[in-house]
């Protein structure tokens, strides 16, 4: 199975995915990143899928479109949500049971983008990583792997969501191994 990355950040999941040895045909990012770099560093195919409208008015649909067919070109099978900083609900439709996620929390608790901040502001003790399929509903897809993570008297954001992110570097690729090799 061809598996197709989407990032737009550091890479850092990339890379643990990389290092687990996973086999990645290709990147696809949305705006220029680092990962794009570690993709070519790594030998792999990378595509930037450019999002230049960060307005109100952002043609999501159009862009998701855009995506799709670079995803389809790529003749990638499963995608993987590493960080991928725009919501795609289209492209999570047109690969329905084939695109997976990683999200900093214990889903269904603090679903959304600021799931870190919002386990802090509620006074949660602990939290973690889900691993999901992704549907058009954001962080509402089949639960995959769960891991948890204490939170530490004195945590901020940042402290928490770096050890969040030690998890997530080491669950994501297990999960992506499995459901590859149970869906191939």
């Amino acid at each position: 199975m061809r598996v197709g990355v989407l990032a737009s950040g550091s890479g850092t999941i990339l890379e643990a995915i990389l290092t687990e040895g996973i086999e990645v045909a290709a990147v696809v990012a949305d705006r220029k990143c680092r990962a794009l770099d570690v993709a070519r560093d790594a030998g792999v195919e990378a595509v930037l899928v450019e999002r230049t409208d960060f307005s109100p008015s952002f043609d999501r649909e159009a862009y998701c479109v855009q995506v799709v067919d670079a995803c389809q070109q790529l003749q990638l099978d499963v995608l993987v949500s590493a960080g991928f900083g725009t919501v795609v609900p289209g492209v999570a439709t047109a690969f329905a049971g084939r695109m997976i996620n990683t999200h900093p929390a214990l889903l269904p608790a603090f679903k959304g983008w600021h799931a870190v901040r919002d386990a802090l502001e509620a006074g949660a003790t602990v939290t973690g990583c889900t691993v999901h399929v992704v549907t058009e509903e954001m962080d509402e897809g089949p639960i995959l792997a769960q891991e948890t993570v204490p939170v530490l008297p004195g945590d901020t954001e940042d402290t928490l969501h770096e050890r969040i992110k030690e998890v997530e570097r080491r669950l994501l690729p297990a999960t992506i191994r499995r459901f590859v090799e149970e869906n191939a």
